[in-house]
């Protein structure tokens, strides 16, 4: 019946559309269909729903597979690996260029059909870009901060500079008919594919921006394509969805998901033991066993695509000089805080690089070896006199952050090094530029299976180091340039290797603690699979109540 009417619509127009809301409104009253509460340390960091405000772990989460789809996506039943997603099929046109068809018939949340004109506006100046250009490697600067209300679509300054980081180089995207665009780069790129498919490429409605009153309204209800529409965004609260019926992967099985903020771990647990919540996330290793000692409940999840970093500034005073930044990666025993946080449930890879590279990735390659005496020996030579170095930190963002914090800083005192927490309420706060600005937490994903999706987008020209201006360097961005625009396998290789040793060893711009994991507790009752990702897939097929 849906379908007749729809294409009553179709037919007669808007007259049409007055009748089809009393009778949707009587099949959702009997929409028997059950609804979830997702208990979370935090729905977004910048209080919007955009993908290229909110790149973050919690956003990963509420974003997809819900709300936000790209042309390519993930197998997140899988092994993350690309398949079609509101592309059916993609080509290769030359080094510069790729064709991507449309699938047919997917429908916006506002009801508007998908074509190439909605492609096209994703890839606008207007929308992405703003003023910033093609093939430029200049920085494009931006900081973390919350957007407040503009009476117009002025992008927030982050929006263009996240953009670039993604798209350093890509000219404009074409429509070729109603199904079909054509991406043009303005140099060779092996991993245009992979860029498709990244967080952030996903594709938006042109008709809903246009008829939003400004920027932050539409950021904070977004249309698009997922299987469930945004409610209602309560900043700092919770994330309220609702099925999208038309949704082209079939009809949802959930008739509402709410994403509540939890700060606490032990909030989390008892509100879902209680029942209070259907799933708690970011649950520690520690409480794994706890959890599971009640026959009815699990939990799932383990290491993904997501390495977590401390994270130097060099223009601080004591930072300035490489050889304190080395010794801090050397004071560090990372098997120890594997072992006594995690579990064993996670492990210390080898750097910024994931085998998933395939024959990118360097195999033999460490992060710097645990030997206190040479971090003491790198300290004298530096004439470190053991002045304060500031670390600011969140409360437990991520999983067992103060506790690593508390195990990392005892690491550094033991070799000379004085740093002292200073604990911060938001991202803002911690990326603030100031003279207390030194050594932060972070972590870094891998979006697709080439290093430019991590290495280069988080620490290369526009990576978020550079663009909020904490680490830069000169040979680092050179090569950056070089891995995104060669087509010659093996140079890049050597060019990514040469990477590793600037940012990892010779002028530290970070240091790898260990790969990152995710766990999530619900009911045994509940039969769902969680992905190899922060991401919660809510699609036909995997819940069931």
């Amino acid at each position: 019946m849906s379908k007749l009417t729809r294409r009553t619509i179709l037919k007669s127009g808007t007259a049409a559309a007055g009748t089809l809301i009393l009778p949707r409104f009587a099949i959702a009253q009997g929409d028997n269909r059950p609804s979830v509460t997702i208990a979370v340390q935090k729905v977004t960091n910048s209080n919007v729903l955009d993908v290229l405000r909110e790149q973050s772990n919690v956003g990963e989460r509420v974003f997809f597979s819900s709300i936000w789809e790209g042309l390519i996506s993930k197998n997140w039943r899988g092994s993350l690996e690309a398949v079609p997603g509101l592309a059916t099929e993609w080509r290769r046109i030359d080094d510069q260029t790729v064709e991507v068809k449309l699938r047919q018939g997917v429908k916006f949340h506002n009801g508007d059909e998908l074509t190439a004109e909605d492609v096209v506006f994703t890839f606008s100046r207007e929308r992405m870009f703003g003023e910033t250009e093609a093939k430029s490697r200049t920085t494009v600067q931006a900081f973390e901060k919350i957007p407040t209300p503009r009476p117009g679509k002025e992008l927030p300054p982050d929006v263009p500079a996240v953009a670039r980081r993604i798209w350093p180089d890509l000219v404009r995207v074409d429509a070729v008919d109603k199904y079909t665009v054509r991406f043009y780069n303005a140099t060779p790129d092996v991993t245009i594919e992979g860029r498709l498919s990244r967080y952030g490429s996903d594709i938006m409605n042109r008709r809903a921006w246009e008829e939003s009153a400004s920027y932050l309204d539409w950021a904070r209800k977004p249309f698009t394509t997922g299987p469930y529409k945004v409610v209602e965004l309560k900043p700092d609260v919770s994330l309220t969805l609702e099925a999208h019926d038309e949704y082209w992967g079939g009809r949802p099985p959930l008739k509402r998901i709410r994403f509540l903020e939890v700060p606490e771990v032990a909030s989390r647990i008892n509100g879902l033991l209680s029942g209070e919540y259907q799933f708690a996330c970011d649950i520690p290793p520690d409480q794994i066993a706890g959890i599971e000692k009640n026959a009815a409940f699990e939990v799932q999840g383990g290491t993904i695509l997501n390495h977590r970093l401390t994270v130097f500034d060099k223009n601080h005073a004591q930072l300035a000089n490489p050889l304190v930044r080395r010794a801090f990666t050397h004071a560090i025993d990372r098997q120890a805080i594997v072992d006594s946080l995690w579990a064993g449930r996670t492990r210390v890879p080898k750097g910024l690089q994931w085998e998933f590279y395939g024959d990118m990735f360097n195999a033999d390659w460490s992060v710097p070896a645990y030997d206190p005496k040479l971090a003491q020996d790198l300290l004298k030579q530096a004439s470190y006199k053991g002045d304060p170095i500031p670390y600011r930190l969140l409360n437990n963002y991520y999983t067992n952050q103060v506790a690593t914090a508390q195990i990392l800083v005892e690491m550094w005192k033991s070799v000379g090094l004085n740093v002292q927490i200073e604990t911060k309420e938001n991202w803002s706060q911690i990326m603030e530029r100031a003279p207390t600005r030194a050594v932060r937490d972070w972590s870094n994903s891998a979006a697709f299976n080439d290093p430019v999706s991590s290495l280069v987008a988080q620490h290369g020209p526009n990576g978020q180091q550079q663009q909020i201006g904490e680490w830069t360097n000169v040979e680092l961005n050179k090569l950056s340039e070089f891995l995104e625009t060669s087509t010659d396998r093996d140079a890049r290789k050597k060019a990514f290797r040469r990477m590793l040793e600037i940012t990892e060893r010779e002028d530290p711009a970070y240091t790898v603690l260990h790969q990152n994991a995710t766990f999530t507790a619900k009911p045994k009752s509940i039969k769902w699979k969680a992905a190899p990702a922060f991401a919660m897939d809510f699609r036909a097929g995997n819940f069931e109540a």
